[in-house]
C-alpha cells in the first residue's frame, strides 16, 4: 500500500499518479474523508477510555452511588457504541487505502496503454534465413515437440504439452537460468503453487479487479500463482530483516495460472498466452535506498541471459497506464520473433517499492536499529514457454534441425534438436 503519511501530506501528486495509471482518482478523497472520520474517533475514543479509567480509579478508593454507577454504564456502552464504529471506519479506510496504486517513478512515460511504452535499447540482430523460416508450431509438429490437440481434449483451449526435446529443452533452461543465478548470490527455492487469499490480497494485484484473472479456490482460501513472485514474496510476510541480509535474493521455479480474461482474440492458438506455464522468477528485498539501483542489476542479468542465448532483444520502459498496481516502474523485454517479424514480450522486472512490504508488514532493522519497510522487486529469469519458442524459430535451420544454444548443450545433451531418441 502507499504510505498513508504521503497521502495526506500530497494528495494532488497521489490524485495525478492515480489517474495516470486508469485509476479514479476520486478515490483519494473518499479516503481523506475517511481518515478524518477515523482520526477523530481515535481521539474520541481515547477520551472516553481516560475517562473511564479516572473512574476506575475513583471507584476504588470509594464505592460508587446509584446514580454513579449508572453513569459509569453509560460510559461503557459509548464505548462500546465507539469502538464498533471505529471497528467499520477502520475497515472503509483500509479497503480504500488498498485501492490506491504504487506511484509510478518519475522517469516512467505517462500514457493510457502499451502505445506510450518507450524503447530503451537494442541488442542483438535479427536471423537472416536464405529459406523459409517456419513458425514454432510447424516445427514442433516436424519434431513432435508440442502437442496443443492432446492438451485441448485433456483440458480445453489455451493449454499445451510440451514433449521430448522441448520438454528437455524446459529443463534445461531451468537448470541453466537456477545455476546462473546461484553463481549471482540467489538463493534456489521451489515454493507452493497455492498461497492464501490474504497473502494474494497482499500482494497488491487483485485489487483493479485482478481476481477475475485469477484461478481462485474459494471453498479453500487458496489462490494459483500467477508467477512464483506471488509464492517468493508471501513466504517473507511478516519478516525483519537485519540490516547485513540485504539484499537478499531469491529464484524460484514453479507452474503459473492465468485466466487470461483480457486477452480474448489474442494468440488463441499455440503455447504463447496459455493458461499454465513455468516459469523461473528472480524476487529482491533490499533497502529502500538500494532499490533502483537493484532493479538495473536485475534487469542486467536478464539480458546477460539473453545474449548468452545468442537472441535478438529490446527493452521497453512501461507506461503509467500499461504498469501494474504494484509497480512503480518496470521496464520489459522483447525476444525478436521471426514468424511475426516483431519483438514480443518474454520478460518483465519491477521495481515495487514498498508497496507490497507494507501490505505484508516486511521490514527490516536500519543501522540505526530502527524498522523500516525494505522495498520489493521481482524479474523475470525465463518464462519457459516463450523462451522455447524463441529458440525453436530463431535458431531453426535450413534442413529443419533446430540448433540448441551453446549454454543448454551440456543440459540437453546434443546441439541439434532433430528427431527424438531415447539412449
Amino acid at each position: 500500500m502507499v504510505d498513508p503519511k504521503l497521502i495526506r501530506e500530497a494528495p494532488q501528486l497521489i490524485e495525478k499518479s492515480i489517474n495516470n495509471k486508469n485509476v479514479d482518482p476520486v478515490i483519494v478523497e473518499k479516503w481523506l474523508k475517511a481518515d478524518k472520520k477515523r482520526s477523530l474517533s481515535i481521539v474520541a475514543l481515547g477520551e472516553l477510555r481516560y475517562e473511564r479509567n479516572q473512574l476506575t480509579e475513583k471507584f476504588k478508593k470509594n464505592k460508587p452511588t446509584s446514580k454513579q454507577a449508572k453513569d459509569a454504564k453509560n460510559l461503557r456502552e459509548k464505548i462500546q457504541k465507539l469502538e464498533k464504529k471505529l471497528k467499520e471506519l477502520e475497515n472503509e479506510w483500509n479497503e480504500l487505502l488498498l485501492l490506491i496504486p504504487n506511484p509510478s517513478k518519475n522517469d516512467v512515460p505517462v500514457g493510457k496503454d502499451d502505445k506510450a511504452n518507450v524503447e530503451l535499447k537494442r541488442e542483438g540482430t535479427p536471423p537472416k534465413f536464405d529459406f523459409e523460416p517456419k513458425n514454432y508450431l510447424e516445427l514442433g509438429r516436424m519434431h513432435d515437440l508440442i502437442d496443443i490437440e492432446s492438451a485441448s481434449k485433456m483440458s480445453g483451449p489455451r493449454f499445451g504439452i510440451l514433449k521430448n526435446d522441448a520438454a528437455l529443452l524446459e529443463l534445461a533452461l531451468v537448470n541453466y537460468a537456477i545455476s546462473f543465478l546461484v553463481k549471482k548470490g540467489f538463493k534456489p527455492v521451489i515454493p507452493p503453487t497455492l498461497i492464501k487469499k490474504e497473502m494474494e490480497k497482499g500482494l497488491g494485484y487483485a485489487d483493479q479487479g485482478g481476481w477475475k484473472d485469477m484461478y481462485v479456490l474459494d471453498e479453500d482460501n487458496l489462490v494459483l500463482v500467477a508467477t512464483a513472485e506471488h509464492s517468493l514474496v508471501s513466504m517473507n510476510s511478516g519478516r525483519v530483516f537485519e540490516n547485513k541480509e540485504l539484499p537478499e535474493r531469491f529464484v524460484g521455479y514453479s507452474s503459473c495460472f492465468r485466466r487470461e480474461s483480457g486477452s480474448y482474440g489474442k494468440d488463441t492458438g499455440g503455447i504463447f498466452r496459455v493458461h499454465q506455464f513455468d516459469k523461473v522468477e528472480m524476487v529482491s528485498f533490499c533497502k529502500p535506498e538500494d532499490s533502483e539501483k537493484e532493479h538495473e542489476f536485475l534487469i542486467s542479468l536478464e539480458e546477460e541471459l539473453m545474449m548468452s542465448l545468442g537472441l535478438h532483444y529490446r527493452l521497453m520502459i512501461l507506461s503509467t497506464g500499461d504498469s501494474s498496481a504494484p509497480s512503480a516502474k518496470t521496464v520489459d523485454t522483447e525476444t525478436w520473433m521471426p514468424s511475426e517479424n516483431k519483438f514480443r514480450e518474454t520478460h518483465s522486472c519491477s521495481n515495487c517499492t514498498d508497496f507490497q512490504s507494507r501490505r505484508l508488514n516486511i521490514k527490516f532493522k536500519n543501522k540505526n536499529n530502527s524498522l523500516e519497510y525494505v522495498h520489493v522487486l521481482n524479474g523475470t529469469a525465463f518464462a519457459i514457454g516463450r523462451m522455447i519458442i524463441m529458440i525453436l524459430e530463431n535458431f531453426q535451420q535450413k534442413d529443419g534441425r533446430i540448433k540448441i544454444p551453446q549454454p543448454l548443450i551440456s543440459w540437453m545433451g546434443k546441439e541439434y534438436i532433430e528427431s527424438f531418441t531415447r539412449k
